[in-house]
């Protein structure tokens, strides 16, 4: 594939890999809102993002036995730090990790229309339109 559309294409592909991954951690802080000694777990986007993009202009998978660089295989849980922690040692503050799972959904949705947008642009190109 030319690597122009690697360009426009992997990017969302992979902020959207990010994203989901980071949506399956908020809502297992979530889920554990009640778990003495929880400690609330997150990502950072920008680091993990940047570390892929790395991965993926580095190396290339130029024969089948090549493990693939695809994923987030560079996400780095870090834990949260709070601004209020509970008797019980659980760091989870539910209306902080609501919001963050509401700005990670409007985020992975963004990236959605992003890559779907690319998409549509590549299909119009190609038809010569």
């Amino acid at each position: 594939m030319p690597s122009w559309i690697d360009n426009n294409i992997n990017v969302h592909a992979t902020a959207l890999s990010v994203r989901a991954k980071r949506a399956e951690i908020l809502a297992s802080n979530l889920a554990n809102e009640d778990t003495p000694g929880y400690k609330a777990r997150d990502i950072d986007f920008r680091e993990v993002l940047s570390s892929q993009k790395q991965a993926v202009n580095g190396l290339r998978t130029t024969d089948s036995g090549h493990i693939s660089t695809a994923g987030v295989a560079g996400a780095t849980l870090k834990y949260r730090i709070p601004t209020q922690m509970s008797a019980d040692g659980n760091t989870v503050e539910s209306q902080i990790e609501q919001a963050q799972f509401g700005e990670n959904a409007v985020r992975y949705q963004a990236s959605l229309n992003f890559l779907n947008g690319s998409l549509k642009g590549l299909m119009l190109a190609l038809r010569g339109e």
